[in-house]
């Protein structure tokens, strides 16, 4: 099994108007029962997504507030990963005429058009804030927290990596996180920007193409899908033509050659063009070479 997580997005992924459909949640539990693992990458705040959403109980973790906030819904446990919202700035941006503010954990939320007085109000306290763009919302955030920073640590948390990872989603901050997990899909109703960037563009909309994504996960895990992501091929060495590199799953490759060509200085090349990637590998090493390759966990000895 290589895709063992299902990252989603929720408003306009999962759910159409905020709702998930009963056909969609069938599919959700046998995504679980096949023994995969799902989390919601999402900007709603976690009260707001617990009264829209009944089911949580079927992820194994929430990426609540754009990155901002883990939660687990076995344990109710909840981990605040950004700095608290300032309240300095709550309060300019209220001063300054804007109405309808939503202050979470760690985001604090508002609509377009009042990007540039959110921004002005930043730059005017001397705040460390970002403001990243979900369609219609304009979310501040502490720098670096983003929907990628908050997958990232759960997938540690849950002890899984994102080359074992599928993401899904729709909006502007949806770029991060698709682009940590391996394989990366957009729903038919997702911006165009992002489906110039993701591995695989649905045909259907919000649920219906997060349903036929799981059928092909679980049916075949992704292996009838014709077009290897281009994000995780393997440099090797740059000429004339371009760039040569090496698929980074599912294709053999034999290194031969007279003695004293080049083939142990290429064989380095892939290990470490691997090991840049963070993928685990196994080398069998009769003669001792890679015993001092860094982050290695060495099996035997030479004697």
């Amino acid at each position: 099994m290589r895709y063992q997580v299902l990252a989603t997005d929720y408003d306009e992924t999962l759910a159409l108007d905020g709702c998930v459909s009963q056909e969609t949640l069938v599919v959700l539990h046998r995504f679980v029962a096949s023994g995969r693992r799902l989390i919601m990458v999402t900007g709603r705040e976690l009260p707001q997504l617990k009264s829209v959403f009944s089911d949580l109980y079927l992820f194994h973790g929430v990426v609540a507030e754009d990155g901002g906030l883990l939660y687990e819904p076995s344990t109710d446990k909840e981990i605040l990963v950004g700095k608290p919202p300032s309240q300095a700035l709550v309060e300019a941006l209220s001063h300054r005429g804007i109405i309808s503010i939503s202050v979470g954990r760690c985001v604090i939320a508002t609509w377009s058009p009042f990007e540039n007085t959110v921004l002005e109000a930043i730059r005017d306290l001397g705040l460390e804030r970002q403001i990243i763009f979900n369609k219609g919302a304009v979310m501040v955030l502490p720098a670096g927290v983003n929907k990628a920073f908050g997958l990232a640590l759960a997938l540690k948390e849950m002890k899984l990596s994102p080359h074992n990872t599928v993401g899904v989603g729709d909006a502007e901050n949806d770029h991060a996180f698709l682009q940590v997990c391996e394989f990366s899909a957009a729903v038919a109703n997702a911006l165009p920007s992002l489906k110039e960037v993701v591995d695989m563009v649905l045909p259907a909309d919000h649920g219906a193409d997060v349903e036929l994504l799981i059928d092909r996960i679980v049916s075949d895990d992704l292996q009838s899908f014709e077009v290897i992501p281009q994000r995780h091929k393997l440099p090797m060495a740059t000429t004339d033509s371009g760039e040569v590199c090496l698929p980074s799953f599912g294709a053999p490759c034999l290194v031969c050659g007279a003695s004293g060509s080049g083939k142990s200085s290429f064989a380095n090349m892939i290990v470490d063009s691997i090991a840049a990637q963070s993928y685990q590998f196994c080398i069998v090493d009769p003669e001792g070479d890679y015993e001092s390759f860094e982050g290695a966990v060495v099996l035997g000895s030479l004697s």
